[in-house]
């Protein structure tokens, strides 16, 4: 896989589309002057049309030119094999590996104009999750990795908008988002990590049950023993390990303790007949169990999918393995939530770090491209059926106000009731925005 930047001869910026995305808060550092303008407009958020978000990153990056926005009059080198397809919005028409999806454009938004310049995985990963380049002084100090400092929009909302159910109000699944944390916000906020794939028939989440050997009166000698521990000092003014270790037993407990938790995670009191409409596959079985916990309350669910970093036979790979599972999960969660009544206070997002290069390669394969790409948006005050942006002849770079993450965050985040421009500091007492610079993308809003 390739890591590497785009070079002069591919990006071919004008300097009007340097500017435009530069005024989108993606080239501008947090200046004094920003910092003050922040805490001057910091304000109480707007009531919250989403009370939860369910968070697909399509880890490597799809293909854009291929599933949401193909160029069929393209030269044959740019625009592939596939066919666009009529959908259930009159003048809307998507890629033909999407025949599920294309029923259901009348419940999501497409956004065809999102564009940042990162164009390596973790780093854009790391900026789509955080809304942060992946580098920072205080992280240095603390000797932290590169992509640990910075809090992630999971840990941004767990941290915002707290727990509101049995559940923790962060979970991710299968494995870790990569730059997902809490960051310097501590473990308090960190994900609850399922790392085990529900589509296994052995599926079990960890931390909630006991093991055969405790009993209810052994569990509870355990939790009285901690308590005792804590009441002599470990607790109230514990910092570092200790104050994370602390944290993460009173998850645990909460978790262990809990029936609703437990029914919560429980994929098998669903029927075959549901299990089986969203597909027996990774992304399938995780979006149901993303439905799941939505239900019971939880904020803020992250899933990973992939591999979508097809440099070698980007075709093969997006028929036959990719596309498939991920329009039945897509199309099927996105009508139980709405047949449920729950897609209309669901936050749904699907996309990945970056978009794939409209030219094909030698191996058949398309590469890294970070300049245009598609993110799906629905429910939680997202227009329906909506088409937003749009690209040049060969789905290289927007011809339309180009969005930035920045941008993408401050919307998700008003969404949820979260004021983007809050500030929290870290241990050594630097301002850190939780979003910093962007406007939001009204042309989205219902």
């Amino acid at each position: 896989m390739s890591n590497r930047r785009i070079s002069d001869t591919e990006f071919r910026m004008n300097r009007r589309t340097a500017v435009r995305i530069g005024g989108a808060g993606l080239l501008g550092g947090l200046t004094l002057p920003r910092l003050l303008e922040l805490q001057s407009t910091a304000a109480a958020p707007q009531p919250a049309k989403a009370k939860s978000c369910i968070f697909f990153m399509l880890e490597g990056g799809p293909s854009h030119i291929d599933m949401w926005d193909l160029k069929p009059g393209a030269p044959a080198e740019i625009r592939g094999p596939y066919q666009p397809i009529s959908t259930a919005v009159a003048g809307t028409q998507i890629g033909e590996l999407l025949p599920m999806t294309a029923g259901i454009v009348d419940k999501f938004t497409i956004l065809r104009s999102h564009s940042h310049a990162d164009n390596a995985h973790q780093t854009g990963r790391h900026w789509v999750l955080t809304g942060y380049p992946p580098s920072f002084a205080d992280g240095q100090a603390q000797g932290m990795p590169f992509n640990a400092l910075y809090p992630s929009i999971g840990s941004i909302v767990a941290r915002e908008l707290g727990q509101r159910g049995a559940v923790p109000p962060y979970v991710e699944m299968p494995n870790p988002l990569g730059p997902g944390g809490p960051g310097f916000y501590g473990a308090k906020y960190a994900p609850f990590t399922i790392d085990n794939d529900p589509v296994q028939a052995d599926f079990k989440v960890r931390d909630l049950t006991t093991t055969s050997e405790v009993d209810g009166d052994r569990y509870e000698r355990r939790k009285q023993l901690l308590q005792d521990a804590e009441a002599l000092g470990a607790s109230d003014d514990a910092t570092g390990p200790a104050k994370q270790m602390t944290d993460f037993y009173e998850q645990a407990m909460t978790l262990v303790s809990s029936p609703e938790a437990s029914r919560a995670f429980d994929l098998s009191v669903e029927s075959d007949e549901m299990r089986e409409r969203y597909g027996y596959t990774s992304i399938g079985q995780c979006a149901l169990l993303g439905r799941r916990l939505v239900e019971a309350d939880c904020r803020f669910v992250g899933i990973t999918h992939g591999s979508w970093d097809t440099h070698v036979d980007n075709f093969t790979s997006h028929e036959k393995t990719l596309v498939p599972p991920t329009d039945r999960a897509l199309t099927t969660l996105l009508t139980d939530l709405d047949d449920r009544g729950l897609l209309d206070e669901t936050l749904v997002v699907v996309m990945g770090e970056m978009g794939r290069t409209p030219r094909i390669n030698k191996d058949a394969g398309r590469d890294h491209w970070s300049m245009c790409q598609s993110v799906i948006l629905a429910g939680g005050g997202i227009k329906r059926g909506a088409v937003i942006g749009a690209s040049d002849e060969t789905a290289s770079y927007p011809t339309t106000q180009p969005y930035g993450i920045h941008d993408l965050l401050q919307t998700l985040f008003y969404l949820m009731g979260v004021d983007a421009n809050k500030i929290h500091h870290t241990p050594l007492g630097r301002p850190v925005p939780i979003v910093s610079g962007g406007h939001r993308i009204d042309e989205v809003l219902a």
